[in-house]
């Protein structure tokens, strides 16, 4: 596992979903973060930096700023919720279903039920036919 700290000459969006969609093409990705403010793109994973700051250069300026091991992600201790009873989990999704749902509780006007009536030929007699 390698992390790699690239800097980007960055212009515009279009050109850093370029960026982003050749990286995490890559082979051996693991994680990708981009830092525009810096124009810094961090890749994590078994790969080879060489190989891949070669892709980058083809789409924009690309420099190799770190290589080394991935730095561990510090963990913070969450405040552990109280268990919810499920009823009341389902009884929210429910209120918030008709959001999201629309036409499900909705019709402004009654649909019509279109009926078809076919003909065929043998029933009349003056119907134009190509055959």
């Amino acid at each position: 596992m390698k992390q790699v700290v690239f800097k980007l000459g960055l212009h515009d969006e279009k050109c850093k979903k370029k960026v982003m969609k050749v990286a995490s093409g890559h082979s051996g990705v693991d994680s990708i973060s981009m830092d525009m403010k810096d124009k810094k793109l961090t890749v994590t994973g078994d790969i080879d930096p060489v190989s891949l700051v070669s892709k980058l250069r083809k789409l924009c300026e690309t420099d190799i700023l770190s290589v080394g091991p991935p730095k561990a992600a510090e963990k913070k201790e969450e405040p552990k919720e109280a268990k919810k009873d499920p009823k009341d989990n389902l009884a929210e999704l429910l209120k918030q279903y008709p959001a999201y749902h629309p036409q499900a509780y909705y019709q402004p006007y009654p649909q019509p039920i279109s009926h078809y009536y076919v003909t065929s030929v043998d029933e009349d007699p003056n119907a134009c036919v190509i055959c």
